[in-house]
């Protein structure tokens, strides 16, 4: 499988100074592309390479490779749409394949400037044991906060799938995060809490307005993303080896467009839309993965109104956010307990609408 890794480049400020200039240079050139593109409205790699590759090469002082990169970004950027002209900011991604940068340890690479090629160390996170060799097609630089990071694309091995015994179900909320069917319950509260103290923040710096209101705004919110990035991690990577510690695969509920198909009280709003569970889901898929279990997507209806013991159905068992009572047998637990084994069941009866295997 193809995973992106986030790896951190150790720059000198000289070296810093080069690869910010060649940022620069380069979407000033993907802008005079995109005006051209537009303009005439062409929008092939050949024939904007035909018309424009000699002035982008004196106009901007790009190598070769990376005014063809430079044109292959413009060109994909208008495959999703010709409607408008597209501005490419200032410090936007640089796309690097192996001909402008080659690996030549697992720490160090080099890398293609405006003044020549320059070797840079790289550092990783988690998948810092991986070999170079694994790195596919090509990588994009990017420029935040004062840092350059690579976004490199890497190939794993695919995992031997395990032998299933059993399915842990997944229940998806906010209240409780995430509950499993083997008991296991991922509490919301302090996500929840913290989330109300960014929002208190935010709306004070959004009424006031200023400049360093604004400023302090986005590092809110970018502190405020890492946090739920962290959680999500976390939480997926208990999930996961869980089911591999007792041979079972994972069972979701697919909710692909459950905001647009479900109506919340304005009250409870801001909850269900500041939780990513998507990313939650994803993190879950791709670690579950890497380790050889299946994910299956079932769907999603009626799981909270289902007695996990009778089968019964009722919007009525639903007595309160945490409290289910069946109407039909009396069965009683948690809600969020009993949606999470309704789950289970549906991928073991062998009703999913999607997977996600090992392939």
């Amino acid at each position: 499988m193809l995973l992106t890794v986030k790896s951190k480049l150790i720059t000198t400020e000289e070296q810093k100074s080069s690869l910010l200039e060649t940022m620069e240079k380069f979407n000033e050139a993907c802008n005079y592309i995109s005006e051209f593109a537009y303009k005439n409205r062409v929008f092939g790699k050949r024939i904007i390479q035909k018309n424009i590759y000699y002035d982008i090469r004196e106009q901007f002082g790009l190598s070769a490779q990376m005014v063809i990169r430079a044109i292959g970004k413009v060109t994909e950027s208008y495959k999703v749409d010709k409607t408008c002209i597209h501005d490419f900011e200032k410090h936007g991604a640089i796309v690097y394949d192996p001909r402008i940068l080659t690996f030549k340890t697992a720490d160090k690479i080099t890398i293609l400037t405006l003044k020549g090629r320059i070797e840079v160390g790289i550092k990783y996170g988690e998948y810092r044991e991986l070999d170079y060799n694994r790195v596919k097609g090509q990588a994009d630089l990017i420029y935040k906060n004062g840092v350059f990071y690579l976004m490199i694309i890497v190939e794993l091995p695919d995992a031997e799938p395990i032998d299933v015994e059993g399915v842990i179900g997944i229940d998806l909320g906010i209240v409780n995060i995430a509950t499993a069917s083997n008991g296991k319950t991922y509490s919301g509260k302090k996500c929840n809490d913290i989330r109300m103290a960014f929002s208190k923040i935010k709306a004070k710096l959004q009424k006031a307005g200023t400049w360093d209101a604004k400023k302090h705004l986005k590092k809110i919110s970018g502190r405020e993303r890492r946090f739920k990035r962290d959680v999500n991690h976390c939480i997926s990577k208990e999930i996961v080896n869980s089911a591999k510690d007792t041979n079972c695969s994972i069972a979701l509920e697919d909710l692909t467009g459950i905001r647009e198909r479900t109506t919340v009280r304005k009250a409870q709003r801001d909850k269900h839309s500041k939780w990513a569970f998507s990313e939650l889901r994803d993190f879950i898929e791709y670690k579950a993965k890497l380790l050889g279990i299946l994910v299956v997507l079932v769907d999603p209806a009626y799981t909270s109104q289902q007695c996990s013991a009778c089968g019964y159905v009722s919007k009525n068992n639903r007595k309160s956010q945490s409290d289910f009572v069946c109407y039909e047998c009396g069965h009683s637990e948690n809600a969020d307990y009993n949606a999470s084994k309704n789950i289970a069941f549906k991928a073991t009866a062998n009703t999913p609408i999607a997977l996600c295997s090992v392939c």
